[in-house]
């Protein structure tokens, strides 16, 4: 008895013990190379793609309408219910329903990189199954399979990582070690590649880039399956497919969330959603504009991976720091400040040509304000989500922020293009950049709404059978 007095007595790990015995943990490493495959194929089919598209002499337009297929990751939340209640075809009786999903879309993604660095984009024609078919509409339709593919990869990494967790403390953690791996995969394929393709070409870059999905299956086969995926795996889900179910799971979320926050509702979601264009709308021209600045790749790719990284990790610890002395209004207040503001430099350096300075400096004010205006923001959108409806809710003001912006920037070629009648491609360039500044200047006025908004309840929590009950 005495032994179980012992036993029962041992005190529980606390402080950096606590810590310590969390990362010693498979599941942490998991979670750190399920984040960097999570990574991976975002630039692959966007800013950097648009790099590679101009230097095979790709239209402005055709760059700007290709960045649509990022699309995918906005509308994610459209097709998660399924991914979340269905097994993944063959490998979901294998690995279970999480560790199946993912297997099956880092697959797609490897499959569909390595037809991308085939297909290559250019102009010109290829004959498939007896068809000729353009070459550049394949190559868009492989992209746009990456991005699928890779969306449906982030829907199962995040219910994996909620489901996974012990406790709160060690969501966070798990929380934390998925943005490293992120980051990582980030300075990889915007950076790392730019370098790499110098020396070795495009089209082995992203085969390379292709055989890093390797990181991710290996994670997946290594990874344990969460006890509540095997549970629900084991019990069928008929409301899904029913009115009830599918409201729920698609219009529940938003019901609750003008619920809670009343008339103030509408006034966050069109703030939430117009935070960052600007940084969305000038995104696929900055690649396609350092290439018609004469910046080399080697270049771009080292100033990224350095003054670039720093800058962008100063950012995101200002943002919270800012977060915690100031509270998340005021910081989303000075993100909406920093954010656009910092396409100005590029419009600065479109007058300074290729001057290496400039353009670092360049870098440096954009990585850190955009470093921090996202933070704000993510932090922001976080702190308006219910208890019962957490990971639902931020999954759709996720999508809700994002979506109008990436619409918009499909356009940015476009505009370009129609600045560049009557003047010079870089003053055109420099035109853009100050007006995708000005686009910041509603969500500006909207934040200093929100600031002297009075203060409010907390979010309230759902009835314990929830919407429908």
């Amino acid at each position: 008895m005495s032994s179980d007095v012992a036993v029962a007595a041992k005190p529980a790990p606390k402080g950096w013990r606590l810590v310590l015995a969390n990362l010693s943990q498979p599941k942490v490493l998991v979670m750190l190379l399920l984040g960097f495959s999570s990574g991976i194929p975002l630039y692959l089919v966007g800013n950097t793609l648009g790099f590679w598209m101009r230097e095979n002499a790709i239209e402005l337009s055709t760059i700007g309408f290709l960045s649509w297929v990022g699309l995918a990751y906005s509308l994610k939340f459209l097709w998660a219910p399924l991914v979340d209640k269905l097994d993944a075809p063959v490998l979901g009786r294998w690995l279970g329903r999480r560790r199946g999903w993912m297997l099956l879309s880092q697959i797609v993604v490897a499959v569909a990189l390595v037809g991308m660095a085939l297909v290559q984009p250019q102009q010109g024609q290829l004959v498939l199954a007896g068809v000729v078919v353009d070459q550049l509409l394949v190559f868009g339709v492989l992209a746009l399979v990456v991005a699928f593919a890779s969306a449906t990869q982030d829907i199962v990494i995040d219910a994996w990582r909620i489901e996974i967790a012990d406790s709160n403390e060690q969501q966070g953690l798990l929380t934390s070690t998925s943005a490293l791996g992120y980051r990582g995969a980030l300075l990889v394929t915007d950076a790392l590649i730019l370098i790499f393709a110098a020396h070795v070409g495009w089209s082995v870059s992203y085969e390379l880039m292709a055989a890093l999905m390797a990181v991710g299956m290996v994670a997946t086969l290594a990874a344990r399956e969460p006890a509540s995926s095997v549970l629900a795996a084991k019990t069928s889900h008929p409301a899904l497919f029913t009115a009830k179910g599918l409201y729920d799971a698609l219009v529940g979320p938003f019901v609750v969330f003008f619920r809670d926050h009343g008339s103030w509702a509408l006034l966050m979601l069109v703030t939430i959603s117009l935070y960052r264009m600007p940084d969305f709308v000038f995104g696929p021209m900055a690649n396609p504009f350092y290439a018609d600045l004469g910046i080399d790749k080697e270049t771009v790719g080292a100033v990224r991976g350095s003054f670039g990284l720093v800058a962008t990790i100063v950012g995101i610890a200002a943002a919270g720091l800012s977060a915690l002395r100031f509270g998340f209004i005021a910081t989303l207040l000075a993100g909406a400040v920093l954010g656009p503001a910092s396409n100005l430099a590029f419009a600065y350096l479109a007058h300074h040509g290729a001057d290496p300075g400039v353009f670092t400096a360049a870098m440096v004010i954009d990585n850190f304000c955009n470093g921090f205006a996202g933070v704000a923001l993510i932090g922001y959108m976080s702190s308006l989500t219910n208890v019962g409806y957490t990971a639902t809710q931020y999954a759709l003001l996720s999508s809700f922020y994002a979506l109008p912006g990436k619409f918009l920037k499909g356009l940015s070629g476009v505009a370009v293009e129609h600045l560049e009648v009557g003047r010079s491609l870089l003053d055109a360039y420099s035109l853009f950049f100050v007006g995708t500044a000005l686009i910041g200047v509603p969500a500006l006025l909207l934040c200093l709404i929100l600031a002297v908004r009075r203060p409010g309840a907390a979010p309230r929590a759902p009835a314990a059978n929830g919407l429908t009950g």
